[in-house]
């Protein structure tokens, strides 16, 4: 049986929401339960730095991300879980690969264009406060990347063309170094259209940067009154409802049984009152979470269990990148590290 690297980093930017947990850690940790699969999760903390400059906020977010992971059942016995900070051989990777990099190719990053188009738009110099952290982000995850010799990469549809980068990034030093064979392996992207992408507390999607979203492990009261703060239309209750048109059923759906869900689309049909419908859904999500929001808790209170597992995530996942640097540094010309 062919054994699978797939491979995710968590920008570690935020608290976790409730469309971080269905659209990504639920489904990651589910996954990673495959016995044909070698999962590796990491904190992206040097990529937190190219949108937060605030070090206490890293630092918090960096902590809550972890105990996320951890209260909602990763297995760090056989999933590879570390913060990227914690394997030098990432950054050293990340300078080789800028030095194979065509500056052409950087050029054509999303991120990185769309920047540049906001600053043409305004009237200001095109490369207005655009950091080289912003400009060569695709590099530095092309060595997160490349570092594990991961296979599959999921990512979402806005993220397919910083895995093609690393498969560039990835040829182009096979070819110089290693005569075309493969040292460095090339990752596919692994885009899955069926993970829910949830509404937020406006209808838009559920995002740090609209404000809009719901907190994953809220206290109850906090999440009954977040709950309660979805946009609704004015229909008043026995008046039929559109399911297909509601941010409350789409956050339903994405946590109810198949037959949970037909019985809420009946309730709509039937005219159920958005106040019932919002008790109902937090009843819901929070039976959903209420034992992992206690084991969460009770990390954050013991900050030092959580920096214990990251630094035992870390001596494991370095158990492979180091080898693999030795290889790539002799390669290059550079002497091991003694």
């Amino acid at each position: 049986m062919s054994i699978q690297r797939v491979l995710t980093g968590i920008t570690t930017t935020g608290t976790p929401h409730l469309g971080n947990y269905v659209g990504a850690i639920r489904p990651a940790i589910a996954a990673s339960r495959s016995s044909d699969t070698e999962s590796f999760y990491f904190l992206a903390d040097y990529h937190a730095l190219i949108k937060c400059q605030d070090p206490a906020a890293v630092k918090q977010s960096t902590r809550e991300i972890a105990a996320t992971w951890l209260a909602l059942g990763l297995d760090t016995d056989k999933a590879f879980f570390y913060r990227q900070s914690d394997i030098p051989q990432i950054t050293e990777l990340c300078w080789i690969l800028s030095c194979v990099c065509a500056k052409g190719l950087m050029n054509r990053a999303h991120a990185y264009k769309a920047s540049v188009d906001a600053n043409v738009a305004e009237g200001e110099d095109q490369d207005k406060a655009i950091t080289m952290g912003l400009f060569s982000y695709p590099v530095l995850m092309a060595a997160d990347i490349l570092m594990f010799s991961a296979n599959k990469v999921p990512v979402g549809r806005d993220q397919i063309q910083h895995v093609e980068m690393a498969r560039d990034m990835a040829q182009r030093f096979n070819h110089i170094y290693n005569n075309g064979q493969p040292m460095l392996t090339l990752p596919e992207f692994v885009v899955d259209d069926n993970v829910a992408v949830l509404q937020g507390l406006d209808g838009r999607k559920m995002s740090k940067s609209y404000g809009n979203t719901i907190p994953l492990f809220l206290p109850e009261k906090q999440l009954q009154k977040h709950i309660n703060k979805i946009k609704t239309n004015l229909l008043e209750p026995g008046e039929p409802k559109d399911p297909d048109d509601s941010t409350v059923f789409q956050i339903w759906k994405a946590f109810a049984t198949a037959e949970q869900t037909a019985e809420m689309r009946q309730a709509f049909a039937d005219g159920i009152g958005w106040g019932d419908a919002k008790k109902q859904l937090f009843a819901l999500i929070n039976a959903e979470l209420a034992e992992a929001r206690e084991a969460y808790n009770d990390l954050l209170a013991r900050p030092q269990d959580i920096e214990d597992r990251l630094q035992a995530g870390a001596a494991k996942a370095r158990t492979i990148s180091a080898p693999l640097m030795e290889q790539v540094r002799a390669a290059v010309g550079i002497a091991a590290i003694r």
